[in-house]
């Protein structure tokens, strides 16, 4: 089980903010869910391995089927959309959200591995 969530910074909005190394720590123990565009996601920055593509804009029907239980990291180009995903579903009743703060500038910035699916 992922201790993501109770490690990272508790935000006022409600959930909490987790540096990308902490992230990295446990990429794949966590539902990683990166709200770029398609484009973004396969483009230069690459994306987190293991993270899968829920654009912003299609959140709030994705995550409908989701557990509000499971910890949920938001991972975007610098951290703001994913700020606004976080704020969204911690609003909507999930309990263990956390926005990977920086995004995948500062993921590439700590030189942590990329993933880049194929075109």
């Amino acid at each position: 089980m992922s201790t993501l969530f109770d490690t990272a910074t508790p935000n006022p909005a409600g959930h909490r903010d987790a540096r990308p190394e902490q992230v990295f720590s446990e990429r794949c123990a966590t539902r990683i869910v990166d709200v770029r565009d398609p484009d973004e996601f396969t483009g230069e920055l690459g994306h987190v391995p293991c993270a899968e593509l829920v654009p912003l804009r299609n959140i709030p029907s994705a995550s409908t089927s989701w557990n509000r239980d499971e910890a949920i990291v938001l991972v975007c180009r610098s951290g703001s959309r994913s700020g606004q995903a976080a704020h969204a579903l911690t609003a909507s009743g999930f309990r263990r959200v956390v926005n990977m703060v920086g995004g995948m500038l500062a993921w590439n910035e700590a030189r942590l591995p990329i993933k880049r699916a194929s075109r």
